[in-house]
């Protein structure tokens, strides 16, 4: 991709600047509505099968779980209103009784074993892999589930704190089939109304949900704003009451208008690179069959620069998918420095043609591009050729389950154990490894720290993990990233979690 000249960037971002979503007149300052600014356009809206960040955000009003997490990162009942271990492998679920579905029908134990195995067993699950060793669900009565391990497994609650946990509707899911994305029946507090993609999904609020008490605003208007500068001039400008991943170079403007207020919080994911090792044909280049040639690459990117020049410094440069905050972070792998004499050497190693080309996929937000783009710069210095091809998020999705891409920068929202930021990725034969890299080391590795509960034992096996992962590079880490939420001062209730997810329960919109 060329770098357009000065003055076309200059009027492209004067062109940007003027485009502000104007506001449904009918809902300017009505505080019965909140209108949510997202950075991406969400993909299916069918817990099985989602995959996008921005998905979990409408998801949380839409569809409840077994259980949350709070936000001090302690796993607490939502549908559920207790859980209990009777023993390593035997997770047992008393579900709260009077809980409906969106179309009126009961959730009970049959409903919650009809979902947990839907997740398993339905074609393109993504969830999979993040409850792989669920041998079977049981119905002990209406409103008692048993969960029955294979082995014992540290990590599984917490995978049912995202869209593992999440309970659809049987009847509606039946009755829909294919079609069910398009029209989702879960028991969260609101219910779907419509999607008009790459635009906007309409919820109203529930009137049965069993937390009524906690939900004060009738409607939600999700709008999908890709361009950040776009998405920071609608909330300036009242189009929007909230925004996610406001950019850290938008902060100042947003902290000098007193009409406006900002949340800023670690995250618990990363950013990084994926590359198709083994999926396909478009596995078949030199990035994709030579490790050496992965290490090169990223021994010539400068992380320390990259986050200063695209993210004004905001965020942390990381080698590993875990935050260093996390007990099971492995503190002697740290950001490597860049090293261009070690870049070439190794391409030199390699034996590969000068320029070696790669082609980067990366989603069309305009930090995205950026990004892309200073790491073509960087890589150009060691000798690669970098092609940048932007994409839609969700399309890009669909190229990287038909291993239509060489290498990917795409990130993952994370988890808070480690196991939801590791596993899913680098296990063999998982929904999210998309590059089909595989290592019997890495599995046993993963297996094992899975199957045991205490955290230095846990961590010592990440560690080896890591080490690995600096030798195959099949992801190449870039950064932990910050949430950043803007949002009017008219919202109040609002709770921070480190997973990023705007929660509906308790927020109010000021008059």
């Amino acid at each position: 991709m060329t770098r357009p000249s000065l003055l076309a960037t200059a009027l492209l971002a004067a062109a940007l600047a003027s485009l502000v979503l104007a506001p449904l007149p009918a809902l300017a300052q009505d505080s019965s509505t909140l209108r949510i600014g997202l950075a991406d356009d969400p993909d299916l809206l069918d817990p099985t099968l989602g995959r996008s960040f921005v998905g979990r955000i409408v998801f949380a009003g839409l569809c409840d779980k077994l259980v949350d997490i709070d936000a001090n990162l302690n796993i607490v009942p939502q549908l559920a209103a207790s859980y209990a271990w009777t023993d390593s492998k035997t997770l047992v679920f008393k579900l709260r009784p009077g809980v409906k579905f969106h179309d009126g029908t009961d959730l009970d134990a049959a409903a919650v074993k009809f979902s947990m195995e839907r997740h398993l067993t339905m074609p393109g699950s993504a969830r999979r892999g993040e409850i792989s060793t669920l041998d079977r669900v049981e119905v002990v009565d209406p409103l008692t589930v048993r969960m029955v391990l294979k082995t014992p497994t540290a990590p599984f609650l917490a995978a049912l704190t995202d869209r593992a946990g999440m309970i659809i509707s049987p009847k509606a899911a039946e009755a829909a089939g294919k079609d069910f994305p398009n029209k989702p029946v879960c028991a969260g507090p609101y219910k779907f109304v419509e999607r008009v993609a790459q635009d906007h999904i309409t919820l109203e609020r529930f009137d049965g949900y069993w937390n009524a008490a906690a939900i004060k605003i009738n409607r939600i208007i999700y709008r999908t704003v890709i361009d950040p500068s776009v998405r920071n001039a609608n909330l300036q400008a009242g189009a929007l009451d909230m925004a996610e991943r406001i950019q850290p170079t938008d902060v100042d403007a947003i902290r000098k208008n007193a009409k406006l207020a900002l949340a800023v919080y670690d995250g618990l994911g990363y950013q990084g690179i994926t590359f198709n090792v083994g999926h396909g044909d478009r596995s078949k280049t030199p990035l994709g069959q030579s490790a050496l040639v992965r290490q090169a690459l990223d021994a010539a990117i400068d992380r320390e620069a990259l986050v200063q020049v695209v993210y004004a410094g905001m965020f942390t440069p990381s080698a590993q998918a875990i935050p260093s905050a996390s007990p099971f972070y492995d503190p002697s792998t740290p950001a490597p420095k860049r090293d261009l004499a070690r870049a070439k050497k190794l391409l030199a190693e390699s034996g590969m043609k000068l320029p070696v080309t790669v082609e980067l996929t990366v989603t069309n937000s305009a930090d995205q591009v950026q990004t892309g783009e200073v790491i073509q710069s960087m890589a150009s210095e060691a000798g690669f050729d970098v092609k940048v091809r932007a994409m839609e998020f969700a399309a890009s999705l669909d190229a990287d389950d038909r291993g239509d891409f060489a290498a990917h920068l795409i990130g993952w929202s994370g988890r808070a154990d480690a196991d939801g930021n590791l596993y899913n990725f680098l296990h063999t034969g998982t929904p999210l490894n998309v590059g089909r890299y595989s290592s019997k080391d890495v599995d046993g590795w993963l297996d094992e720290a899975r199957a045991v509960t205490d955290v230095k034992s846990r961590q010592a096996l990440y560690a080896k993990v890591a080490k690995a992962h600096i030798a195959d590079v099949p992801l190449m880490y870039l950064y932990i990233n910050k949430w950043i939420t803007g949002m009017s001062t008219r919202v109040e209730g609002y709770i921070p979690v480190a997973d990023g997810i705007i929660r509906p329960q308790g927020i109010t919109l000021a008059k």
